[in-house]
Parts: structure tokens; C-alpha cells; sequence
């Protein structure tokens, strides 16, 4: 049983190199942001477990006598398993939704579901549990995506740079903590209709497509091998050719069909400013990401940050490498932060 408040948080994720050649068995990198989801368990005696999740406008309790009184036995406790289609149908029953709840805000509960009647309250935190935090987010990442690849709840979890191949996950040592802008273009997208158009494409022009996916995975490579460069002694020079690789990467995206007009505009704005961006993720919209080099002034981010803006759409500084899955207290937060969990 919980006897105080317990506060965690996990870092978002990008993808650095690798977006769709990874489907194909290539090399992708990818790295924890510097940008936190913070978790703050409160014991109460109200009788309920409740649910907020303000940034999709998710507030739910539950009366946890009434949750022990349901037959939870269609859950295997104990054991991060998948859940299956029919585990799936049965959450939907215990939180009330339609045969029809797959929204967001939806899958968003009936993950938290899954996972709260799972792990039935056994709460463990050592360093060796790592590991199992991570098998459970994956299983709730199954719940909201169907079939992820694993990378986003390791790099959640264990921070750093994850390198991802074939369904084998290691981390970079000491990664260097590159600075970044992580820009939003706000244009909604289906991974796994990009994913489907790539291996269209693929199947289609298999001579061309074939050596843009090697030649990602050659740029997946020399990244890795310039930050491990990077963590020993970092220079400009090193700068300069990850910048070249962002390049590189961004146009074979493109051939690949997967840009997007607005991330051409995001890459447009940048280098008006002699910044270097690319898309991350699946394209097609969402995010981009920009890297800040150490010569950079701060006016100049600032006046870039701001060009963006004025095209519509979010920006973010922020820094790649962010530690994983963190314990705090509450002394240890910034104060907006503090003040943004007080209504949690």
C-alpha cells in the first residue's frame, strides 16, 4: 500500500536516423528528450482510484470495491504478457465505453486499466526493475498502437540513445547532450498508412528504394559512430557533420514519399537561419527536429523559434540524451513544474 505521494517521470522520444528503414531491418537511433511526462500517485481514502490525465481531458475514478468485484481473471496478474483483442473488449466493459472506444482518450484508459488490474498494486522500485517497467509500458503501447516496435517505452525508460535493430534494443554510452528544437507541425498522420506507402513504394521500384533504405542505415551508422566521437571530446567539426547527415536523411525521406509540405516550410525556415532540420517519426506531418549548434547566440534560437511560431506552428527547446524513468521529490522540481502537478 502507498503511504505518500510518489512522483516519477519518463522522458519523451524522437527518432534521430532510421525512420522506415527500420521496418526494413535497418538501423535507427533513437533518443530520450529532455521534455517529461510526470506521474504523481496520491493515496487517498475516498475509496476510488482516480484517473487525471489533463493534457487529453481524462478525468475518471473508479470504486476500487467495486473494480475487485470484477472478474479480472481474463488478466494474467503477475506477468507483462500482451493483452489480446478479447482482454481488450473486456476493459471496455469494466470502464463503460461503446464496442466503438478506440479514441485516444479512450485507449488511454483502458491502458491505464490494463495495467492498474495487472500489476494489482504491487509496487517495487530498485534498478533492476527497469526491466520490467518496460516490459508493462510495452504491453500498454499494445493497447493504444496494436503492434509497436518497442522503441519508444525503451527509450522512456532507460533515456540515453537507444540503437534499434531488428527487435534488438542497446543503448550508446555517454551520449552527448545535444541541443535541439523540437518543432510541431500540428498536421495529423498514420504511421502505419506511411509505413504501407513505403513498402508500396518499395515493391514497386525495388532497384531505387533498396539503396535509399542501405544508405539510411549507412547515415543511422556514421551518426552513431560521430556521437560515440562526440562523448570523448566534442568539437564543431562534429557538428558540422551531423548536420550534413541531417541533410542526407531529410531528402531520402522524401523519395521515400513520406514529407510533407509543412516540413519543407519547417526546413525552409531553419535554414534561413543556417540551422539544419529533418522530419522524425513516421512524416507525413507531425514533428521535426532542428539542431542547435554550440557557436549558436541565443538570440538567434530565439529569432528562429519565433520565425517558426509565426508559420503556425509549436516549438520546443529542449536537449536529447534526458536520463529515463526518474524518481523525485518535490523539492527537486523547478517551480513550474510544481505548480503545473498541484492540480494533478
Amino acid at each position: 500500500m502507498l503511504s505518500e505521494v510518489l512522483l516519477v517521470s519518463a522522458p519523451g522520444k524522437v527518432i534521430l536516423h532510421g525512420e522506415h528503414a527500420v521496418v526494413h531491418g535497418k538501423v535507427a537511433l533513437a533518443v530520450a528528450l529532455n521534455l517529461r511526462t510526470f506521474l504523481r500517485l496520491q493515496p487517498h481514502s475516498s475509496g476510488k482510484v482516480c484517473l487525471n490525465l489533463p493534457n487529453i481531458g481524462v478525468k475518471r475514478a473508479w470504486d476500487v470495491a467495486r473494480l475487485q468485484l470484477q472478474d479480472t481473471s481474463f488478466l494474467e496478474q503477475g506477468d507483462a504478457t500482451a493483452p489480446t483483442a478479447e482482454q481488450v473488449e473486456r476493459l471496455k466493459e469494466v470502464a463503460g465505453f461503446p464496442e466503438d472506444g478506440a479514441n485516444p482518450e479512450h485507449l488511454a484508459v483502458l491502458a491505464f486499466l490494463y495495467l492498474y488490474l495487472s500489476i494489482c498494486g504491487k509496487q517495487r522500485w530498485t534498478v533492476e526493475d527497469l526491466e520490467l517497467i518496460n516490459k508493462w509500458a510495452f504491453q500498454g503501447e499494445r493497447v493504444i498502437h496494436g503492434n509497436p516496435s518497442g522503441v519508444d517505452n525503451a527509450v522512456s525508460t532507460w533515456g540515453g540513445v537507444i540503437r534499434f535493430q531488428q527487435g534488438k534494443i542497446s543503448s550508446l554510452k555517454r551520449p552527448p547532450a545535444l541541443k535541439i528544437l523540437l518543432t510541431n507541425t500540428k498536421v495529423p498522420r498514420s504511421t502505419k498508412a506511411l509505413v504501407a506507402s513505403v513498402r508500396s513504394r518499395l515493391l514497386k521500384f525495388p532497384e531505387i528504394v533498396t539503396p535509399l533504405l542501405a544508405s539510411i542505415n549507412a547515415i543511422s551508422l556514421e551518426c552513431e559512430r560521430m556521437l560515440g566521437e562526440m562523448a570523448a571530446s566534442p568539437a564543431l567539426e562534429h557538428y558540422l557533420v551531423l548536420e550534413e547527415l541531417i541533410d542526407m536523411n531529410q531528402h531520402h525521406l522524401n523519395a521515400l514519399g513520406v514529407g510533407h509540405a509543412l516540413l519543407d516550410q519547417l526546413c525552409q525556415v531553419t535554414m534561413a537561419h543556417g540551422l539544419h532540420s529533418k522530419l522524425t517519426g513516421a512524416g507525413g506531418g507531425g514533428c521535426g527536429i532542428t539542431l542547435l549548434r554550440p557557436d549558436l547566440e541565443q538570440p538567434e534560437v530565439e529569432a528562429t523559434k519565433q520565425a517558426l511560431t509565426d508559420c503556425g506552428f509549436d516549438c520546443w527547446e529542449t536537449s536529447i540524451g534526458a536520463p529515463g524513468i526518474s524518481v523525485h521529490s518535490a523539492a527537486s522540481l523547478d517551480a513550474p513544474v510544481r505548480q503545473a502537478l498541484v492540480g494533478l
